[in-house]
């Protein structure tokens, strides 16, 4: 039944190794894999599968998601690109594999949070966890306001 071999092949996807997922999304996307984290990879290969299987979103779907982006923005391109450089919306997770022990940051209106505590930047998260300085923007693979990943 199809229905049992997608579920197998989203299953698996948890025991692969990195290197492996990074084959399965050059073959399912035709594209090289992009540079973010392992959950990331697997759950985006997941939707994939899925998607190949049973198909995409229903243009009914898209139509209606393109109206609540215009709501937002109004369909300006300036108002889009500001609120694509804001940081992420408030209960977002942000999730970041650092030498083999995987790292969860909470977004909060006035910050984020990370191993219970509050932080005023993502920056200051990525030096408690590795202990030098880094762009936070960076470590958990986002862009910052200068288009950089």
């Amino acid at each position: 039944m199809m229905n049992d071999s997608v579920l197998a092949r989203v299953a698996a996807l948890k025991g692969m190794p990195t290197p492996e997922l990074k084959l399965q999304w050059q073959q399912l996307f035709d594209a090289p894999p992009p540079p973010y984290n392992r959950r990331f990879l697997e759950s985006r290969l997941a939707y994939r599968i899925q998607e190949l299987a049973y198909g995409g979103l229903k243009p009914e779907t898209v139509k209606r998601l393109e109206a609540m982006g215009e709501q937002l923005d109004g369909g300006s391109p300036i108002i889009r690109r500001i609120r694509a450089d804001e940081k992420p919306i408030a209960g977002t997770r942000l999730i970041r594999e650092y030498q083999g022990v995987e790292q969860t940051v909470t977004v909060l209106n006035d910050g984020y949070e990370w191993q219970g505590r509050p932080y005023q930047s993502l920056s200051a998260i990525a030096r408690a966890i590795t202990g030098t300085r880094w762009n936070g923007w960076r470590f958990f693979g986002l862009k910052n306001k200068r288009g950089l990943a």
